[in-house]
């Protein structure tokens, strides 16, 4: 061999026990291995791509004995047609189909043997006679030799002439259309004919069997089937129908608006005693020989066009317009005048007529006729007055009930004032109307500027709250009734609302610094911001960790409970109500709030005697010593006895002052059920905390020693016991403290770390699963480059082989080529030759 061809394949270092295979590689003898492999395989492939050398029964369903021989020639049919649907030459037009028009082939529509006779009438289409033909194409002698051959005339018989044979042609058409005219009426007469004597007949079988027979007929039919049933009812049943669309918030308003429009104007016609009927224009009665053409123009509107400075000229059109109108009145007072004289000749032409018949009686007939006149007169004077007075009558009512009613159309007030006199000396259900109507007719879809006026209107609503607030006998139920469209209100402009209550927070917050700093404590503040923080609530959601409003509101509360003195019942009263707003806000949240379980112990401690506070400790407002101690302290058995459980109202607040003294007490007692009720509500909202126990310690401790249950009336006993059951039965949710479980870290130790090597030289990491899905990777990475590196020399193969094709075409066109260059070049010498032969000749 030759030792060029010879690749030597070196290693580093020789390894003990390693087997060897390829040490020396012989490339040349590969690569014609490889070579001589293909040709034997790929290349016998691609010269016989296009052959087949078995005979395969490729019919469909051939070896499938499942299906019948009829299925089978069926589909075969059907893959027949499929396949000679498509044209296999898109340049044969007459290759598998035939062009039509208007459902007919064109090649009989080429033929022209559909000619119609234009003289026919009926449907029949027909051709062009021979005679016809023969007479206007042939010239006649087809049409002899026609008749001649036909054996109907003597061949001695003269022929005729073009005249004689046009005009028998004729003759003949003429009979052929009577003759079809004659068939087409006598069609139409039997068939007339056949549908009387079908009716007849019909009447006939129509017959009504008698009732038994019928009877019979009903038993033998079966009962419809459930399927039948369900089907007639489902025909029966409601088809559902298009509804119409909802309509937008700016639909809805402008409607609204447009409806209060017409009522407002409805009212105001009915206000000034306009009656509606008597407004409505009768209809004229019009006669049914009326043309309408008995309009008549007034005047002449057409003028002289003239131009004064480049412009028209407008003066003249004035002028004649007030001369027109001078004329007009001139007429008017001319026709008056006549008419007047006219009516004065006619009463002298009848006086004289009466003079004329009865002259002896003049004075008597002017004087009766002088009374009766005056008597119609004075008649039709009362006449209607009368109808005056009762339309007046009947008007009144009208008028008086619409300026008592509420006007339909209100528009924003623009300062407080006006909004107060606009609901002053209202009722309720007339101040919610006029609120209702104000938003509907100034909705901020209707006009640019509605949204800032119907703003500002928050803030009048609210003013006006506080103001019914303040009053000697709070309007409680009012102010109840308007937070309703407060509430719609602050859904429409939120921000307008926020600004507005955090306002008035910011400004009752200022005003109880201002008091701490001038006396050093502070007073619970009036009936209108309590109202206020109540609003807060039904407004916004107090259930939010941070909130622009409600946050500021719990703030100011927990300080009123903590910074306010206790120095009355009023502030008693008060502070409770306080208590019941923070149980209100926390209700979903179960925020913890320390100054409402204090301010419960406080008002626990005051209904005590006098004595040393044992077990608890009280916290600010409250005081353990001091004069106000035994503010809830009832010591009357009376009182006690006759006390009834009963709600306190935000009215006593204010009507302290007039009550008694067994009142007094009742709503002394009233305070310390509201507080043990309160307490148990505490007791259930915070029984998940793990203090609980802790927090509730001072309170159970108080009512278990201190509180003088016995003297207390039964049902005030019973919520004492509720309240403290609340307390008792809690149980402890007590975590015990435990030490973090870590993993322990181990010692480090010396021991070497020994790892399976799978691969010699390459450390293999993992465990075993993971080393083998590896060496899986790693074989297919390997055999996926082979078959790349075997696909690709394959394709330079193939290549190859149709390269060297190509040059073998090229090489044989070419040779072929010279050689008819090289003969044309010979014919060419020889002709030169012999040119020049003959040229010397």
């Amino acid at each position: 061999s030759n030792p060029f061809e010879v690749k030597v394949n070196r290693q580093k270092f020789n390894i003990l026990g390693r087997k060897t295979k390829n040490d020396v590689g012989l490339p040349g003898v590969s690569r014609s291995k490889a070579i001589r492999k293909r040709t034997q395989t790929l290349l016998k492939e691609y010269k016989e791509r296009g052959k087949t050398n078995v005979f395969k029964d490729k019919r469909f369903g051939e070896y499938d004995t499942k299906i019948s021989p009829e299925e089978k020639m069926i589909r075969r049919f059907a893959l027949e047609r499929q396949k000679n649907y498509g044209k296999k030459n898109i340049y044969n037009l007459n290759e598998d189909e035939e062009l039509t028009h208007y459902g007919q082939s064109l090649a009989e529509i080429e033929k022209l043997n559909d000619i119609v006779d234009s003289d026919s009438d009926t449907e029949e289409k027909g051709t062009l006679s021979a005679e016809l033909t023969a007479s206007h194409f042939g010239g006649g002698g087809g049409l002899l030799r026609k008749k001649a051959s036909s054996g109907q005339q003597d061949e001695e018989e003269k022929p005729k002439s073009r005249k004689e044979l046009i005009e028998e042609m004729i003759a003949k058409s003429k009979q052929e259309k009577q003759e079809r005219q004659n068939r087409r009426e006598s069609a139409l007469e039997l068939t007339e004919k056949l549908d009387n004597d079908w009716k007849e007949i019909h009447t006939l079988i129509a017959r009504k069997p008698p009732k038994s027979e019928r009877k019979d007929k009903e038993v033998e039919k079966p009962k419809p089937d459930e399927y039948d049933m369900i089907v007639r009812e489902l025909g029966f049943e409601m088809k559902a129908k298009p509804s119409e669309r909802m309509k937008t918030e700016e639909e809805l308003a402008k409607e609204e608006q447009a409806r209060l429009q017409k009522l407002e104007a409805d009212r105001l016609r009915r206000m000034r005693g306009i009656d509606e009927e008597a407004n409505k224009k009768k209809p004229s009665h019009v006669s049914a020989d009326d043309l309408a053409d008995g309009f008549i123009l007034d005047k002449d509107d057409r003028c002289l066009l003239s131009y004064k400075d480049g412009k028209i000229n407008l003066e003249n059109e004035d002028k004649e317009e007030k001369d027109n109108e001078e004329e007009e009145e001139e007429e008017g007072g001319k026709e008056d005048d006549e008419s007047e004289e006219e009516s004065e000749q006619e009463s002298a032409n009848e006086n004289e007529e009466d003079g004329a018949a009865d002259s002896h009686s003049d004075l008597e007939s002017d004087l009766e006729s002088e009374e009766e006149a005056a008597g119609n007169k004075e008649q039709k004077k009362h006449k209607i007055n009368e109808n005056e007075s009762q339309n007046v009558e009947e008007l009144d009512p009208k008028m008086k009930a619409a300026t008592s009613e509420l006007p339909y159309m209100f528009a924003v007030p623009e300062s407080f004032e006006i909004f107060k006199s606009l609901l002053a000396g209202r009722t309720v259900e007339q101040q919610l109307t006029i609120l209702e109507r104000i938003q509907k007719c100034n909705h901020p879809s209707l006009a640019v500027g509605n949204k800032a006026k119907l703003e500002k209107l928050v803030g009048f609503l609210l003013d006006y709250i506080g103001e019914l607030a303040t009053l000697d006998l709070p309007e409680l139920r009012t102010i109840d009734k308007l937070v309703l469209p407060l509430y719609n209100l602050c859904q429409m402009f939120p921000e307008a609302a926020s600004d507005s209550i955090k306002f008035i927070l910011r400004e009752a917050a200022h005003d109880m610094e201002e008091v701490i700093e001038v006396k050093g404590r502070a007073t619970f503040p009036g009936l209108d911001t309590l109202i206020y923080l109540k609003i807060t609530s039904l407004l916004f959601p107090t259930s939010d960790f941070w909130h622009p409003v409600v946050t500021p509101a719990f703030i100011y509360m927990s300080q009123l409970l903590t910074k306010c003195r206790i120095t009355t019942l009023q502030d008693v009263i008060k502070g409770l109500f306080i208590c019941c707003l923070f149980l209100e806000y926390v209700s979903f949240s179960r925020r913890f709030v320390p100054e409402l379980i204090n301010f419960l112990l406080g008002v626990l401690h005051i209904s005590l005697p006098k004595k040393q506070a044992q077990g608890y400790t009280v916290v600010h407002p409250f005081t353990p010593v001091g004069k106000n101690l035994e503010l809830l302290l009832v010591c009357d058995k009376q009182d006690l006895e006759s006390w009834q459980k009963q709600h306190l109202p935000l009215s006593t607040v204010t009507a302290l002052k007039e009550t008694s003294r067994t009142e007094m007490n009742h709503i002394r007692l009233s305070c310390i059920a509201l507080c043990f009720d309160l307490i148990k509500k505490c007791a259930a909202l915070y029984e998940s905390l793990p203090s609980f126990h802790e927090i509730m310690h001072p309170i159970r401790i108080l009512l278990m020693q201190h509180v003088p249950v016995n003297e207390y009336p039964e049902k005030l006993q019973e919520w004492y016991q509720s309240a403290l059951k609340e307390l008792e039965t809690k149980e402890k949710h007590y975590t015990p403290l435990v030490c973090e479980k870590k993993k322990p870290v181990p010692l480090k130790q010396y021991t070497p770390k020994i790892v399976k090597v799978l691969e010699f030289g390459r450390k293999q990491a993992g465990s075993k699963k993971e080393q083998e899905r590896k060496q899986l990777i790693q074989r297919h990475k390997r055999e996926l480059k082979g078959a790349i590196r075997e696909i690709r020399k394959d394709n330079q193969f193939l290549a190859r082989t149709q390269l060297s094709e190509i040059m073998e075409r090229d090489s044989a066109r070419k040779r072929k080529v010279k050689e008819l260059l090289g003969s044309l070049a010979t014919q060419e010498g020889e002709w030169k030759a012999m040119k020049r032969k003959k040229g010397k000749t």
